[in-house]
């Protein structure tokens, strides 16, 4: 096993934890609505039970199946030890984040969690061990027809948000901001994510991701 991909290897779980950091963050600053797969997550949580993160976990299982339909391949490995891990992050740092009740603090929180949340998917996408479902299905739809991010982003999201709204999920000017600019966040980090891992391994490893 190459010192390259142990440190790839790294370099993806600590984007995993930055990114749940980040989505525990906007859970605790729902007011201003959650980011649209966050939406479907807590309205299930909320209208059928078990936790939000486990919701995220069941929701991914069925991403990870439909991708694989579509690309007639499984996925990377990456892939599963995000879909296992990421529910049990998200619990975690929503029981370790204190709460706050003022809607200000709230929009705080919510806000620097979608700057966090976007940073982390950058990160732990950059080394190219898999993405979590949902990037997976985003990267997917940047393949197949030929998209840049933001745009499958965008209409990836769109349609999540309404099947979130249907089941009660928290929908604010949050969620319409994510829907709308979380692509173009995630390509800005791009560019720095990857100079951090090729600075971390020593030099520019043809395996990491790179997009146009």
């Amino acid at each position: 096993m190459s010192r390259s991909f142990v440190k790839r290897c790294l370099f993806y779980f600590v984007g995993l934890i930055i990114m749940s950091i980040g989505v525990a963050m906007q859970v605790k600053g729902f007011v201003m609505g959650l980011a649209p797969w966050d939406v479907l997550h807590f309205g299930l949580w909320q209208s059928v039970g078990l936790t939000f993160g486990s919701w995220a976990v069941i929701i991914g299982i069925g991403i990870v199946i439909a991708t694989s339909l579509m690309v007639k391949a499984l996925p990377k490995g990456g892939v599963y030890v995000n879909l296992l891990t990421i529910g049990a992050f998200i619990d975690f740092f929503v029981w370790l984040l204190p709460d706050v009740e003022s809607w200000p603090a709230q929009a705080v929180y919510f806000t620097l969690g979608v700057f966090v949340a976007a940073f982390g998917s950058a990160f732990y996408m950059t080394p190219n061990l898999g993405a979590g479902p949902r990037d997976s299905l985003m990267l997917v739809l940047v393949v197949k027809f030929n998209l840049r991010m933001a745009r499958a982003r965008f209409l990836m999201e769109l349609i999540v948000t309404v099947f979130g709204v249907i089941l009660g999920g928290p929908v604010f000017i949050g969620t319409i901001l994510i829907v709308l600019f979380y692509g173009r966040i995630i390509e800005m980090f791009f560019p720095y994510t990857r100079e951090l891992l090729i600075r971390f391994i020593g030099y520019n490893d043809p395996k990491i991701i790179q997009f146009k």
